[in-house]
């Protein structure tokens, strides 16, 4: 019977990301008991894993710092972006108006509960050309955070994949790539070195990023009594009369059913280590081409699905272009080239040897422009290509700026390279011709700064991605000095965007559109709310944590209408 639980709580949550903290603190502010499942042996899924970035527009951080936004202005934006989306049910009027109303109460709230964020002083929305959208940006962070204030958890929190041997902010890493050309960048450094033996002698071990942001989430979702199981899987809903009344999941190695009196909230992410799901919802990507978490599986979306959810939204992913160097192939952490294509002196061609997107602006925008481009002429992988300009100033697949890169590369054709542009198209399998007249044709456009085929360079965002160094454009730089090179460039994510369809209170939906009682979702378990855009960095991140936030609410009856 659905009755027959072993314990007892209030409020349970499946999977451990951003949204599951937030929606932690808010019940047990609330005086509720409530227990987190984790089904891997570290806590923070892809969110830990991530940037830790959020995308709240109007936030408290911009009016600290005199950056104009306002809902109207933010609601613009997202009008102007994701308008007239008649295949996104997860991105209603109704639910992009409560997500721009709620961004900022959450994070009110998240203060007061002692979660130190910020926001990154520049990153401009992705589409800042739109009316409403902000060249300043809407991003939010966490401050840097010492692992050892979680004590034995800290080794229960899931890595970051941003790593550096410095304890740098994600913003003050953003820079460190100009190292060698820049003194404002050097005294940086000098700066993080003394943060570094400072925290040696003070026994302090920052982190950055996501691990700062989930860090700092752990810490205080600890600190409030919420119960929080490792290597616990959730293996079903459990259901009574239509309403779902608990979860069946395991303890201490047998089974163990778990009573939920206000709900259960799903947040265990989507599928994009599920290559079955993927060839039945998005055929043509890989698992091998994702950052997500390893836990990112799907069986909660098919278990929601076997209870009656609707889902939608289950071909979009949040593309996120990389590179696969020899010996990553089985890696959970690959190489992102966005700032690599971003960058002055190179650009990305299809295995054609032509140009065929602006290689700024949105990840997500860039990975379905290559898997389009693939419909029509071999473009998977593409080759990104540039000059000794760019391997002079500029990282090349995590390896620094002018650095000697490994042998391997070369021996096992990873990297190409050549002294002319014919040459170089020959070893991609190119018409020679082609590619000269394709790098000809992008160096007539930084000669006259516009890209007269994509705008690359026009956006502020195109701009920010580039090199400040580079003027008059920090997009735009030539391809010209020899020796040429190449390497191919694959449509990867860091997650999938589609799942089960939720309401503007982050109540499960039916296909019919009834609620399925007792059941709430949130992250990339949902239908994303930005529906088939990425309108900022941490469009993903920040819909996680709000949509936790008004799911708790509205279980614990503090919800307005």
């Amino acid at each position: 019977m659905a009755t027959d639980f072993n314990e007892t709580f209030d409020f349970v949550i499946a999977g451990s990301g951003g949204g599951s903290m937030c929606a932690a603190l808010v019940l047990r502010a609330a005086g509720k008991s409530v227990l987190i499942l984790e089904k891997t042996d570290l806590v923070g899924g892809t969110t830990a894993r991530s940037g830790g970035v959020m995308w709240l527009p109007d936030n408290p951080f911009m009016k600290r710092d005199g950056v104009a936004d306002s809902y109207e202005q933010a609601a613009r934006y997202l009008e102007a972006l994701l308008g007239g989306q008649g295949d996104a049910p997860g991105s209603t009027p109704a639910r992009r108006r409560r997500y721009l109303a709620e961004s900022p109460r959450m994070l009110e709230f998240l203060a007061g509960q002692g979660v130190r964020l910020t926001r990154v002083a520049e990153w401009p929305d992705y589409y800042d050309e739109l009316p409403g959208g902000s060249a300043a940006g809407r991003t939010v962070v966490a401050e840097l955070f010492d692992i050892n204030e979680l004590g034995p958890w800290a080794k229960k929190l899931r890595p970051s994949f941003v790593q550096i041997p410095l304890p740098a902010s994600l913003e003050e890493m953003l820079e460190l790539p100009a190292l060698k050309r820049s003194w404002r960048v050097k005294w940086l450094v000098l700066k993080l070195v003394w943060r570094a033996l400072l925290a040696r002698l003070t026994g302090k071990r920052w982190v950055a990023g996501g691990a700062a942001l989930q860090g700092r989430m752990l810490q205080a979702a600890l600190r409030a009594g919420v119960e929080i199981r490792t290597d616990s899987p959730v293996s079903g809903l459990v259901a009574e009369d239509g309403a779902v009344k608990g979860v069946q999941t395991t303890k201490d190695g047998r089974p163990w059913r778990v009573a939920a009196r206000l709900g259960v909230l799903v947040n265990a992410g989507g599928f994009a280590r599920n290559q079955r799901m993927r060839d039945r919802y998005m055929p043509g990507t890989s698992v091998q081409w994702s950052l997500a978490a390893p836990g990112d599986t799907g069986e909660m979306i098919e278990e929601m699905m076997r209870h009656g959810a609707a889902v939608a939204q289950m071909d979009e992913r949040v593309g996120n272009q990389l590179t696969i160097p020899p010996g990553t192939e089985d890696s959970e952490i690959k190489p992102t080239a966005q700032a690599m294509t971003a960058a002055p002196h190179a650009i990305l061609v299809d295995q054609d040897g032509m140009r065929y997107m602006n290689e700024g602006g949105s990840y997500m925008a860039y990975a379905k422009a290559m898997l389009e481009r693939h419909k029509s002429v071999p473009a998977v992988p593409s080759w990104a290509v540039f000059d000794s300009q760019y391997m002079a100033k500029y990282m090349l697949a995590g390896t620094l700026p002018g650095s000697s890169k490994p042998q391997r590369w070369y021996d096992e054709g990873y990297l190409k390279r050549a002294d002319s542009l014919e040459e170089l198209a020959r070893q991609l399998g190119m018409e020679p011709a082609t590619l000269k007249a394709t790098v000809e044709r992008f160096n007539g456009f930084v000669a006259g700064n516009r890209d007269e085929d994509f705008h690359r360079g026009e956006r502020a965002y195109d701009r920010w991605l580039g090199d400040y160094l580079q003027q008059p454009n920090p997009a735009l730089g030539s391809i010209e000095r020899a020796p040429f090179h190449a390497v191919p460039v694959y449509p990867g994510d860091v997650g999938t965007y589609g799942g089960v369809v939720t309401d503007e209170q982050a109540r499960v939906l039916r296909e019919d559109g009834s609620i399925i009682r007792g059941l709430y979702a949130t992250g990339v378990s949902t239908a994303s709310v930005m529906g088939r855009f990425y309108p900022g960095a941490g469009s993903s991140v920040g819909p996680s944590f709000v949509w936790g936030y008004v799911a708790a609410r509205h279980a614990a009856g503090l919800a307005s209408s």
